[in-house]
C-alpha cells in the first residue's frame, strides 16, 4: 500500500497549489468575512473552469471520473489557501448523489455540479450533534408522493448560496438497526424554511435551518424511505476525508509561516530560530501536519480502493482535531502578540483551523469509534454507531 500520492497526482496538486497563490491572496478570504453572499463568485467562476467540481464525479455526467483522492488534493490546496469558496459543502453533497442517487436525480444534478453552475450543501447535525442515527430528530412524513419536513437543523454549512441540500430526516422511530432515517434533497428556495445566521470564529457561512412544513416531492429521496443511513454515513464519512484534507493544508500553511517568521525574527541578538524551545516547536508542527496528511492519504486511498475506509477517517479526524489545533497554536506563541492582531493574516488561519476542527465530529467521538473496532473487530464501522466510552 502506498497512499503517498503518484506523480499525476502531484501535478494536479502543484498547479492547483499555483493558481490558488495567484488568484487567491489573504485579502480575498478578509473580504468576503464581510461580504453577505460568504463566497467569491469570481474565484469560484475560475476554479470551474479548470473542471475542479466535477474531478471526482463521473464521466457520463460531465465529470472527470478521477479517484476522490484528486479531490482530497485539491481541496487541500483549498485549505492551505483558505479559498472562500462553497467546494467542501458542493463536493460531500454531489459525492452523496453520485454514489446514492437514482439514475435520474445523478442526471439532473451532477452536470450542474460538474460545471459549477450548482452550488450544494448538506444538513445532519440538530441539538444534540453527534454523528449518530438516534441524534437525528427533524420529522418528515410521507403525503401522498411528497415528504413532509418540520424540524430544525445546526451548522449548514453555504445554506445561503446553495440551491439544493441533501438532508437527513428521520421518518421512523429509532431502532437498534438505525433504520427509521431518510436521506432526501431539498431545494434551499422552498416554502417553510427559516434560516438563521450563525456567527462562526471562521467568519464563514454557517447557518441554523428551522423548516415548518417543508413539502418536497417524494422522488427526491436518495435511495428508499426509511433506509437512508447507509447513505448518510457514507456521506458524513466521505465530507470527513475531505476536510481532514482541508485542515492539513490550512495547518502546513501556517506552520510554514511560523518557520519562516522563527528564521527572521531577532531577538537577542539572533534569529528565534536558533533557540532549541523554537526548534522543538517548529519540529513538531512538521511532525503533526505530516501526520495528519498520511493519515488523511490512506482513508482516501482505502475508499478508492473499494475498501471499508470507516476506521481510517476516525484517525485521521482524531488526530487531525488535536494535531493541526496544536500547531496553529504553536505558530501563536511563535509570532508573539503579533499572531493576533485583525491587521496580521496569521490569525486568518488559526481561525480556520479552529474552527473546521469543531466541524463532522469531537476527537473523542471519533476515538470511540476507533476503540470500538479493536474491540469488536467488525468487518466495517460507521459513523453513527452507538459508541459508549471505553475503559
Amino acid at each position: 500500500m502506498n497512499v503517498l500520492p503518484n506523480e499525476e497526482e502531484l501535478m494536479v496538486k502543484n498547479a492547483a497549489r499555483e493558481f490558488l497563490e495567484a488568484e487567491c491572496p489573504p485579502s480575498l478570504a478578509r473580504a468576503i468575512e464581510q461580504d453577505e453572499r460568504g463566497y467569491s463568485v469570481e474565484l469560484w467562476e475560475k476554479m470551474a473552469s479548470l473542471g475542479w467540481f466535477g474531478i471526482s464525479l463521473p464521466e457520463s455526467h460531465g465529470g472527470g471520473g478521477l479517484p476522490v483522492t484528486y479531490l482530497g488534493l485539491i481541496l487541500e490546496e483549498c485549505g492551505r489557501a483558505i479559498a472562500p469558496v462553497p467546494f467542501h459543502s458542493t463536493a460531500t453533497a454531489a459525492l452523496a448523489v453520485s454514489r446514492h442517487g437514482s439514475a435520474e436525480q445523478q442526471q439532473s444534478i451532477l452536470p450542474r455540479a460538474a460545471r459549477g453552475d450548482l452550488i450544494m450543501t448538506w444538513a445532519v447535525q440538530e441539538q444534540d450533534p453527534r454523528l449518530r442515527a438516534d441524534a437525528i430528530q427533524c420529522r418528515a412524513e410521507v403525503d401522498g408522493d411528497s415528504l413532509v419536513i418540520s424540524g430544525i437543523k445546526h451548522f449548514v454549512d453555504n445554506f445561503s448560496a446553495a440551491e439544493l441540500m441533501v438532508t437527513a430526516v428521520r421518518t421512523a422511530a429509532p431502532s437498534d438497526d438505525n433504520a427509521g432515517i431518510t436521506l432526501v434533497i431539498v431545494p434551499t428556495n422552498s416554502a417553510g424554511i427559516t434560516e438563521t445566521r450563525l456567527t462562526t470564529l471562521a467568519k464563514d457561512s454557517q447557518s441554523k435551518l428551522t423548516m415548518d412544513g417543508v413539502r418536497v416531492p417524494l422522488s427526491n429521496v436518495i435511495g428508499e424511505v426509511n433506509q437512508g443511513w447507509p447513505a448518510t454515513s457514507d456521506m458524513l464519512d466521505i465530507g470527513t476525508a475531505l476536510l481532514c484534507a482541508q485542515i492539513t493544508g490550512a495547518a502546513r500553511k501556517d506552520a510554514e509561516m511560523a518557520i519562516d517568521y522563527a528564521k527572521n525574527r531577532v531577538a537577542f541578538g539572533r534569529p528565534i530560530a536558533g533557540f532549541q524551545s523554537i526548534q522543538h516547536l517548529c519540529a513538531d508542527m512538521i511532525v503533526w501536519t505530516d501526520g495528519a496528511q498520511l493519515l488523511t492519504y490512506e482513508a482516501l486511498w482505502k475508499l478508492d480502493s473499494g475498501l471499508p475506509f470507516g476506521v481510517e477517517v476516525s484517525q485521521a479526524k482524531a488526530f487531525t482535531n488535536d494535531k493541526c489545533q496544536a500547531t496553529v497554536r504553536s505558530s501563536q506563541q511563535i509570532h508573539g502578540g503579533i499572531g493576533f492582531m485583525m491587521e496580521f493574516d496569521l490569525h486568518l488561519w488559526y481561525r480556520r483551523v479552529t474552527a473546521w476542527t469543531m466541524r463532522l465530529g469531537t476527537s473523542f467521538e471519533h476515538r470511540a469509534r476507533v476503540a470500538r473496532a479493536l474491540l469488536d473487530q467488525p468487518g466495517e464501522v460507521r459513523l453513527g454507531m452507538n459508541l459508549q466510552p471505553v475503559g
